[in-house]
């Protein structure tokens, strides 16, 4: 008896959801997300006003996308599109009309427990393979962070908590203070 073939799904599919239809594509396959909670809503608002600050204050040629926002990190791929929660994209020439085509240099995942498996596994090894130079995992739950820094084809990893100030390794002298997020 032959086994059930799973249908792969592409770009042009994924562009074809409804408008109202939280989803990612990987590997062809569709993943469907539920919305977001109100904590994951403060964290995500949090990193984007600190981030956002930082890059007009700087008037650097950086910017930030905060989800829903189409990420196609591997231009050539057309069946992976992920939704990150946070994009930081310093190359003008990755941005399109849906999103961004092209490794963004900065992610963040704000971790739910529908989606915990995907971002401190599969997203990681995929954010790596595409060249993201940080990826942050902020988990709600575990009051903590996941730093993730490239370095040659590899992710250096530190781990914080909520009460930690985290250097932003991309820039400078940008450092996020989590002590300050009242939850």
């Amino acid at each position: 008896m032959a086994l059930a073939q799973l249908k792969t799904y592409t770009e042009e599919d994924y562009y074809n959801l409804p408008e109202d239809v939280r989803a990612e594509l990987i590997d062809g396959q569709i993943y469907y997300m539920a919305a977001p909670s109100r904590i994951h809503q403060e964290i995500l608002m949090f990193l984007s006003k600190n981030i956002a600050n930082y890059i007009d204050s700087k008037d650097g040629p950086c910017k930030i996308y905060p989800s829903p926002f189409a990420v196609k990190p591997f231009e050539d791929d057309n069946k992976t599109i992920v939704e990150p929660d946070i994009s930081v994209i310093c190359n003008p020439g990755k941005l399109t009309d849906r999103g961004c085509s092209g490794a963004p240099d900065w992610i963040m995942e704000i971790v739910s427990p529908s989606t915990a498996s995907h971002d401190y596994i599969y997203k990681l090894n995929l954010y790596a393979k595409a060249g993201v130079r940080e990826y942050w995992v902020v988990d709600p739950i575990e009051k903590s962070i996941y730093v993730y820094f490239l370095e040659k084809d590899r992710f250096k990893a530190k781990s914080y908590t909520f009460q930690d100030k985290i250097k932003a390794n991309i820039y400078q002298d940008l450092w996020i203070n989590f002590a300050e997020l009242s939850l």
